[in-house]
């Protein structure tokens, strides 16, 4: 993976603003420890920060093709999963190779097909290919959205980038956030509502789109999206279908020049991709899987189980890591290093983030990539085969809002008078709701349970998924990590989408085809152990600690913050016995303490990025 940024404008000398570039590029250093370039040819500056996984010798960026007197040029962020069978295909079609790596597949195959090229591939990307033939820019994003890409359109200048510090290092893009801004922030935050940049010059490329940028503009379209359709398999066949395509996704994935790890929980998602890994390295003759996992110190005397996180990890985790002999990794962390982590993973972000649930995977990963390089993790299969308890209970299942964010008058409720009359939260909240169900593509004749089941799957798909990757994305790139994500194939996706709720339950259990689908695979106590999230912390010092920092910032005249927020209600909270609930206010795992750590988060980014409020 890596990190990429440019912009293009159609006047004046860019060669005058090489050192511009330079500095976009060094912003995402954490992206691309292992290299840098850039190159300028009117009208275009591209950047690049590389992290080297496939052909560490002849992959660097930006790569350059002539042919005759056309040039292309590229930047590109991700991995093609089906590489070998479009290099063959190109080879057979007279195309000629001079590397190993990826970015020559993808950039030949822009060459020989254009935007249509989009159509063909299976990975995770983004990337800005220079078209000389045709003048113009051409941006793409992977179907789900697991590699990002931000971009600012401004008097007639295009800026990109990997993530919006980028951007920011661009003269044209102020770090400035409005009334919609602060809405995503402080009712919707910390996920982001699909295209939304919260800066107000920035917007996000959505998932499944392109755009190209010539003179006569900017135009962008969708080459992806979910499709309903009728699902004709029965409950065997479909979970034959999905054994197979599990095991052909996760395989193609562990290909690499690098180290490949896999992250391990005790869960079923995170176990499976385990399994089927030390399957592959078996068979293929490469040795012992490392296998990796986090937990904090003395989680194991304060943790209390809850619907919302029904069972500690460590047990299973053992339990699994006994089971296939993998080479385990067991990382904890204290309070301490929790709160540090903070202010860094809000770096990372640009934004305010989950708070310690970010600041836990950053450490995480920086410990993971002192032995590897890339690595796997189960994210998004909650999301495609419904196992969050927002499918599963009525009062969720019809709260009329995200489910994952069930407290909205509590969340406005925190803000000034003054700025809930400015941006309206709860209408905002309101609309954005109402855009996101609109936007559900209906099967015709499906009523009921199973259309209330494709609304919820949809919500959770293009909504809450995007904050998870998001999240794995900032947290492991921010220390040159590679993770890669199997359920997000799109095939699986396409395919699990129109599985119907009745066969998704199979054995009258959340994610029920899945574990039909992994019998065998996994041993039956880890294959129908009861869901339970990414681990965070239950030691009370973290709340004590977190408590501290926000009544601190309430103490500092000169915090940013406080303009925006009821500070009387913030300290009523914080001096409540009952300011270290369960109940989340955001997804499974914030609750009071990270309430208290993203107000503290949100302090720290006003100040940090200078945010101007207009």
């Amino acid at each position: 993976m890596c990190g990429i940024t440019g912009f293009i404008q159609w006047s004046g000398d860019l060669t005058q603003d090489s050192q511009l570039l330079v500095k976009m590029t060094e912003s995402l250093a954490h992206r691309g420890p292992d290299g840098s370039g850039t190159w300028i040819s009117n009208p275009c500056a591209f950047g690049h920060r590389r992290l080297s996984v496939i052909d560490p010798e002849n992959g660097a960026q930006p790569m350059i093709i002539h042919q005759e007197e056309e040039v292309y040029a590229i930047v590109y962020n991700g991995e093609l999963y089906n590489a070998a069978e479009l290099k063959d295909e190109l080879i057979r079609r007279g195309h000629r190779f001079n590397t190993k790596c990826d970015t020559e597949v993808l950039l030949v195959s822009y060459i020989e097909w254009g935007p249509e090229c989009l159509e063909r591939l299976n990975g995770i990307f983004a990337f800005a290919i220079w078209d000389s033939a045709q003048e113009q820019v051409f941006l793409a994003r992977d179907r789900v959205g697991v590699k990002p890409l931000f971009y600012s359109y401004i008097d007639g200048t295009l800026v990109f980038g990997s993530e919006p510090k980028a951007l920011l290092q661009h003269p044209k893009v102020e770090p400035v956030v409005g009334a919609e801004g602060l809405a995503e922030v402080f009712i919707i935050g910390p996920a982001r509502t699909p295209g939304h940049g919260v800066y107000k010059d920035i917007s996000e490329l959505r998932p499944g789109t392109a755009m190209i940028f010539n003179r006569e503009g900017l135009r962008k379209y969708t080459y992806w999206k979910l499709e309903s359709k009728p699902h004709e398999d029965d409950v065997d066949q479909t979970a034959s279908y999905l054994r197979d395509l599990l095991r052909d996704t996760v395989e193609r994935q562990l290909v690499s020049d690098v180290p490949v790890c896999s992250l391990l929980s005790g869960g079923l998602d995170s176990s499976a991709l385990s399994s089927l890994a030390v399957d592959y390295y078996k068979r293929t003759g490469q040795g012992q899987v490392h296998t990796y996992s986090v937990d904090y110190v003395d989680n194991n005397k304060h943790f209390q189980s809850h619907s919302f996180q029904p069972g500690a990890d460590a047990p299973w985790i053992q339990r699994m890591h006994d089971e296939l002999g993998t080479n385990h990794h067991w990382i904890e962390f204290d309070t301490p290093e929790l709160v540090e982590a903070l202010d860094t993973s809000t770096q990372k972000r640009d934004l305010p983030g989950m708070a310690d649930v970010d600041a836990s995977l950053l450490l995480f990963c920086r410990e993971i990539k002192k032995g590897a390089t890339v690595a796997i993790s189960g994210e998004a299969a909650d999301e495609i085969f419904g196992g969050y308890p927002w499918f599963h209970r009525e009062d969720m299942l019809n709260s009329g809002t995200f489910p994952w964010s069930v407290a909205p008058d509590m969340r406005a409720g925190l803000l000034s008078a003054e700025i809930r009359d400015w941006i309206r939260p709860l209408e905002y909240l309101g609309d954005r709701y109402s855009d996101a169900v609109a936007e559900v593509p209906k099967l015709d004749g499906e009523t009921g349970q199973q259309a209330k089941m494709r609304v919820m799957s949809y919500l959770n798909i293009t909504r809450f998924m995007p904050t998870l990757l998001d999240r794995k994305d900032r947290m492991s790139m921010g220390v040159g990590l590679e993770v890669r994500v199997p359920y997000t194939d799109h095939r699986l996706i396409d395919y699990v989408w129109n599985i119907p709720w009745s066969i998704k339950t199979a054995g009258d259990r959340e994610k029920g085809i899945l574990r039909k689908a992994l019998e065998g695979v996994l041993p039956d106590d880890v294959l129908y152990r009861k869901k339970s999230p990414y681990p965070k912390t239950h030691n009370p010092n973290y709340l004590t600690a977190v408590k501290a920092q926000i009544l601190s910032i309430l103490d500092d005249g000169t915090s940013p913050l406080l303009p925006l927020i009821d500070t009387a209600r913030i300290r009523e909270l914080a001096s409540s016995p009952d300011a270290s609930s369960n109940l989340p206010w955001f997804g499974q795992l914030m609750s009071g303490p990270q309430l208290f750590a993203y107000l503290a988060q949100v302090h720290f980014w006003l100040k940090e990025y200078n945010v101007s409020i207009r």
